[in-house]
C-alpha cells in the first residue's frame, strides 16, 4: 500500500476516533505511518484529505445501508423495501455512530469552506437519481423523461435519511422506527392525493 492509500485509510480512523474538528494533520500522519508533508503532496491540504475520506467513508456506508437484505425478497412491495432500508440505516446509527457524527460535523465545515460545499454537493446531486434508481427502478438518467422524477424522488430519501439520522443521533429513545416512518408517509401520501 502506498503512501496515497495510507492516508487515506489513517484519516478514515482519525473520522472516526477524533471526528472532523478534532483531527489534525499530525494525527493523520501518524495514524498512517507516513511522513507528514505526504498529506499536501498527495491531497493538496489536510482538508482536502478529510473531505475525500468522509466521502469514501459516506458513499460505502449509503451502499451498505440501501443493499438489498436477505428480508424481504426483491420482489416485495416498494413500501417494504423502503421499511428494509430505514431500519438498516437504524441499526447503523450504533454500528456506524462514529462516522455518523464524524459526517455531520463534516457539514458544518460547508459554511466556511467552498471546497467542501462543492464537494458535498456533488456527492448529493450524484446520489439523487441513484436512490430513485435503486429504490423504485426510476431512470434518472440526464435527459430522460423521468429525470426531473428521479430527482425530486431522490431529494426526498436524501431528506428522509439525512432527518432521521440526526434524530437518532441527537434522541434515540425518541426517535421514529422504520414502521413509524412507513406510517408517516403513507399518511402524507394520503393527504397530498386527497388535496390533488
Amino acid at each position: 500500500m502506498g503512501h496515497r492509500e495510507e492516508l487515506m485509510a489513517g484519516a478514515r480512523r482519525c473520522l472516526e476516533e477524533r471526528g472532523y474538528a478534532h483531527t489534525t494533520s499530525r494525527d493523520i500522519a501518524a495514524a498512517a505511518n507516513a511522513p507528514l508533508g505526504t498529506i499536501n503532496y498527495h491531497y493538496g491540504s489536510k482538508e482536502a484529505l478529510l473531505n475525500a475520506a468522509m466521502l469514501e467513508s459516506i458513499q460505502e456506508w449509503g451502499a451498505k445501508v440501501q443493499q438489498p437484505a436477505p428480508e424481504p425478497a426483491p420482489e416485495a412491495t416498494v413500501g417494504a423495501r423502503l421499511e428494509a432500508m430505514w431500519a438498516r440505516i437504524i441499526e447503523s446509527q450504533v454500528t456506524d455512530r462514529p462516522l455518523l457524527v464524524a459526517a455531520s460535523e463534516s457539514l458544518t465545515q460547508a459554511e466556511r469552506s467552498p471546497e467542501v460545499r462543492a464537494q458535498i454537493a456533488r456527492a448529493y446531486e450524484g446520489a439523487r437519481p441513484q436512490l430513485a434508481a435503486d429504490l423504485h427502478g426510476i431512470s434518472g438518467a440526464e435527459g430522460s423523461a423521468d429525470a426531473a422524477t428521479a430527482r425530486a424522488v431522490g431529494s426526498v430519501h436524501m431528506a428522509l435519511v439525512a432527518g432521521l439520522t440526526q434524530q437518532w443521533l441527537i434522541d434515540p429513545e425518541h426517535a421514529p422506527s422504520a414502521a413509524e416512518i412507513a406510517a408517516g408517509l403513507r399518511a402524507i401520501a394520503r393527504s397530498l392525493d386527497s388535496d390533488a
